[in-house]
């Protein structure tokens, strides 16, 4: 199974910005639609932000215009922007590959004054 391992996590004031990376073990990363997932205490899994092997991305409505989603073919890493950070965002982020049950362990971005 693909092990997937998420970096880049932390603190920041409202406003800020953080860049998340995940860093994936396969030899198809490639041709795989990326997602960010996040969760926040006592909610539901919730799909940040998508984008496929071409590099067409598509976010939800809550972070569009302010968190940016990329990839890095050679290296086999996501990557996810997040700028204009705000409370709401404060959440566990995960990686993930489309239609598959490989995730990471997540990581921890906390927006707070």
């Amino acid at each position: 199974q693909t092990q997937l391992v998420e970096s880049g996590g932390g603190v920041v004031q409202p406003g800020g910005s953080l860049n998340l990376s995940c860093a994936a073990s396969t030899v198809y990363f490639n041709i795989y639609t990326m997602n960010w997932y996040r969760q926040a205490p006592g909610k539901q899994r919730e799909l940040v932000a998508q984008i496929t092997g071409g590099g067409n991305a598509n976010y939800a409505n809550s972070v569009t215009g302010r968190f940016t989603i990329s990839r890095n073919n050679a290296k086999n890493t996501v990557y996810l922007q997040m700028n204009s950070l705000k409370p709401e965002d404060t959440a566990v982020y995960y990686c993930n590959i489309l239609h598959t049950d490989s995730w990471g362990q997540g990581t921890q971005v906390t927006v707070s004054s």
